[in-house]
């Protein structure tokens, strides 16, 4: 809506307030201006919504940084036999030529049987599965701040037009009076038309008082730290009505998928490597060992020895079945909820199509035949009326038809535009291709 516009409309309303319209003047210089575009800037940016799902691009890293990390090895040193009487041998009575058996080892814990690679695999699903709903965030955000902005144009354009009906009526009002005092109108008459301005008048200023809760929802979700709605739109709603989406875009060499439906495709994947490592960890790790061993005898040389051995759990009671079935029935969930997940997907779509194309017809009818031949009644009418060739109830049911017209006609292109922004949301679709740290970073 244009910014000035609606002042101006303001100010016919208020017009019997002098110290209201100056208050409006003041405000109008202070107020800052506000794009869809810079609001879905200022939203991509700030929305705290998406900037957790950013942090949960963090974690699944971290996750993953964690998968690929190899285990330490341990280091063990044990002396036995201390403090015995004959601890000193032919070779002296020293720390090292007493016949305590001192023994150090170095031990190494390896994963085998695919464990390694199952984790490494789950966790890579789920960075992508991150970066997926971190997408999908974005696609809902940028959907959302649009319909948010376009509830804010019409809740301004509601307010316009409560604006002016109440401005013709108070013309009328003004005419009305005079034809009271030269004697051709009733006081009734003349009171009804007040009566009707004056209703006029008390709608706008609940309109616009909805406007400015509308502004203060496109700051929320704009991330702003004191939202107060005190801004002005520049886009109009016959501009972003005429935004047609384009059709959905087909690459048959590139498997596309809403991110939505591609974060549960790397939650399947990840649960199906997390079954196979369950299924894996019925087989014993081994740990392998290397150690020496420094025990003087009590006459001869000395017996140094080294030591290789293998350490490994006896799969005897525990066959980790309990976490097997867990991750089985894990898995058929993710699968449960990505058939689920993709319906929903072409069911939005086509739903979406289906409103879209409803919205956009009737804000076509109302722009090209209803709006205009509202607007040439009320003229009429009101000509008439002036003349003494219509009656009062003919011209409070023309301006009243007129003012519905008008609301309606605004309620259609909020619904052609909103609409529009759910077409484009659910024709969204990302490659794994695209899921890369550049492009959404």
């Amino acid at each position: 809506m244009n910014f000035w516009f609606q002042v101006q409309c303001s100010l016919v309303v208020l017009t019997f307030g002098t110290l209201v319209s100056v208050r409006a003047q003041s405000v109008a210089n202070t107020v800052q201006t506000l794009s869809l575009a810079d609001a879905k800037q200022f939203a991509f940016e700030r929305n705290w919504t998406l900037l957790a799902a950013k942090s949960s691009v963090d974690a699944a890293t971290a996750q993953l940084i964690i998968a690929k990390e190899f285990p330490n090895p341990v280091a063990s040193l044990s002396t036995y036999k201390i403090g015995e009487q004959t601890a000193g041998t032919a070779l002296g009575n020293g720390i090292w030529e007493r016949n305590y058996d001192s023994y150090v080892a170095v031990s190494q814990f390896f994963e085998i049987a695919g464990k390694r690679h199952n984790r490494q695999l789950a966790a890579k699903e789920g960075v992508l599965g991150a970066k997926a709903r971190f997408f999908d965030a974005k696609r809902l955000l940028d959907q959302g701040v649009t319909k948010a902005y376009v509830a804010a144009l019409l809740a301004g354009e509601n307010a316009r037009n409560l604006g002016e009906s109440a401005g013709y009526m108070r013309h009328e009002a003004s005419i009305a009076e005079a034809q009271h005092q030269a004697g051709d109108l009733s006081e009734v008459d003349m009171k009804t038309i007040e009566v009707n301005a004056e209703q006029f008048e008390a709608q706008a200023r609940t309109a616009a008082a909805a406007a400015v809760q509308a502004r203060i929802a496109v700051e929320v979700l704009m991330g702003a730290p004191k939202p107060s709605g005190n801004w002005a739109a520049t886009d109009k709603l016959e501009t972003l009505v005429n935004q047609i989406p384009p059709g959905e875009a087909s690459n048959p060499t590139t498997k596309a998928e809403r991110p939505d439906v591609f974060a549960a495709e790397t939650d399947l994947r990840a649960a199906e490597a997390n079954l196979k490592l369950q299924k894996a960890e019925r087989i014993p790790d081994p740990t392998i060992f290397v150690g020496a061993e420094h025990n003087p005898p009590g006459g001869g040389p000395v017996e140094d020895t080294i030591n290789i051995g293998v350490s490994f759990p006896l799969p005897l009671w525990n066959q980790n079945g309990g976490n097997i079935k867990a991750a089985k029935a894990a898995a058929d969930q993710s699968r449960i909820a990505l058939e689920q997940l993709r319906a929903q997907a072409v069911a939005d779509l086509a739903t979406a199509e289906a409103e879209y194309d409803e919205a956009h017809q009737r804000w076509l009818r109302y722009r090209d035949q209803t709006a205009p031949k509202s607007a040439k009644v009320r003229a009429a009418m009101e000509f008439k009326y002036e003349k003494g060739a219509a009656t009062l109830v003919d011209l409070l049911n023309a301006e009243q038809t007129d003012n519905t017209v008008r609301l309606a006609f605004a309620q259609a292109m909020n619904d052609a535009a909103s609409a529009a922004a759910d077409l484009t949301a659910a024709r969204l679709t990302l490659s794994e291709r695209e899921l890369n740290w550049e492009s959404w970073k």
